[in-house]
């Protein structure tokens, strides 16, 4: 039976919050609700203690993308829905994809909705998934919502896979730079300063920084692993903390080109997301919830919870994202627009479409500046072993004559 985590208030006023085990969101606020609890947020617990995103599919957003747009098309050409996730299942290869529509075929036979089946496999699909499918039950328009869902996750995965292509190269580069200057300065560069062990010259400063760095490369090597571990558990740790994922994100931010990708990136999946969630028919708050939720830079996070709060009291969208510089004119002026003409869905896939186009000129422009920037950054460090190297043996030259 799935785990929710719930906040909420007593009877008394006071705040509670905790964890609670019910077949569904629905079971779980009615189990609180008779422990005299008022639910303000139920959220299903992520598997291994992990933290929510948007889609978290373990089999794959490509193979979570056409398993939805085939049930579209299915759902589309009027076969029940039972029939369609059973053909699915026919369809599919053993494996984890497979077990879970099995398991929702089993709940659809026993009544259930399609939204209520899918909200006991929060392993695969998150509560904006769930969301819109409800939504899309409840207007009739299932088959236009789970084409939706397709067509955002395709686009997600696109723009995923474009940004680890472009990455793959100067990765490379990285490592193979990082893997030769430690062969030279633990192998190379010690059979060379044997040379200098007699000399006794003054050997120059740069080529005493390069000896002692290949010392410490050859015998202090557990020392910088040892380093490394704690650094990287020590990070692990400070990730739990609230406040130190705060000030990570906002000094992300804050960084010279790789801040300006980062909010572009942001705007657009927040864009996006709030459109296809009030397209599907979720209402404005579950719907920013659910955004907020979403985007995981916590800056973000911090300042739409604030704007949900306005939108309660009544607010408007646009009003409230004008309060932030996180949002730029542009999209304020289009939800302003949206609002006024009523199309706001369309002004915010406009605008998040806009954004991401932005975000992908903008990878294009940086990518192109990074790599002859490795390379001259990998060349003046073989430069710098090249000059440590023959000062020296220049200097016995002068001697010797």
């Amino acid at each position: 039976m799935p785990t929710f985590r719930y906040k909420g208030y007593r009877q008394d006023g006071r705040e509670t919050s905790g964890e609670v085990t019910a077949d569904n969101q629905r079971d779980a606020r009615a189990r609180l609700k008779s422990d005299g609890v008022l639910a303000t947020e139920i959220a299903a617990e992520s598997p291994a203690g992990g933290r929510r995103r948007l889609f978290r599919p373990g089999t794959g957003v490509p193979e979570l993308a056409l398993m939805t747009r085939r049930l579209a098309t299915l759902i589309s050409a009027s076969m029940p829905i039972y029939e369609a996730v059973t053909t699915l299942m026919e369809q599919e290869r053993p494996g984890e994809l497979r077990s879970v529509l099995s398991r929702l075929r089993d709940r659809l036979a026993e009544g259930s909705g399609l939204a209520a089946a899918l909200a006991q496999e929060s392993g695969l699909f998150s509560e904006s998934y769930i969301s819109m499918v409800a939504a899309g039950e409840a207007s009739g328009a299932l088959d236009l919502v789970l084409e939706r869902l397709a067509t955002f996750l395709e686009e997600q995965e696109a723009v995923r896979s474009r940004v680890t292509t472009a990455l793959a190269y100067p990765l490379l580069m990285i490592v193979v730079g990082c893997g030769v200057m430690l062969f030279l300065l633990g192998f190379v560069i010690p059979k060379i300063t044997v040379v200098f062990a007699d000399n006794r010259a003054a050997l120059p400063l740069i080529t005493v920084a390069l000896i002692k760095v290949s010392t410490l490369v050859r015998k202090g090597w557990w020392l910088l692993l040892l380093l490394a571990a704690g650094t990287g558990i020590l990070y692990r740790r400070l990730l739990r903390q609230e406040r130190f994922i705060l000030k990570r994100d906002r000094l992300l931010l804050r960084l010279p080109g790789l801040g300006s990708l980062l909010q572009k990136l942001v705007l657009s999946r927040f864009a996006k997301i709030l459109g296809l969630l009030l397209g599907s028919g979720v209402p404005v708050i579950r719907a920013m919830e659910i955004t907020a939720e979403a985007v995981v830079n916590r800056a973000y996070r911090l300042f739409l919870a604030e704007v949900k709060s306005d939108l309660i009291e009544g607010g408007k969208l646009s009003a409230s994202l004008a309060k932030s510089p996180l949002f730029p004119p542009l999209l304020v002026h289009m939800v302003g627009i949206g609002e006024q003409s009523g199309t706001m869905e369309a002004m915010l896939e406009k605008a998040g479409s806009a954004f991401e186009g932005e975000f992908n000129t903008a990878t294009t422009r940086f990518l192109s500046l990074l790599e002859p920037l490795l390379v001259l950054a990998m060349g003046l460090a073989v430069g710098f072993v090249v000059i440590a190297v023959l000062l020296p043996i220049f200097q016995l030259n002068q001697l010797v004559k």
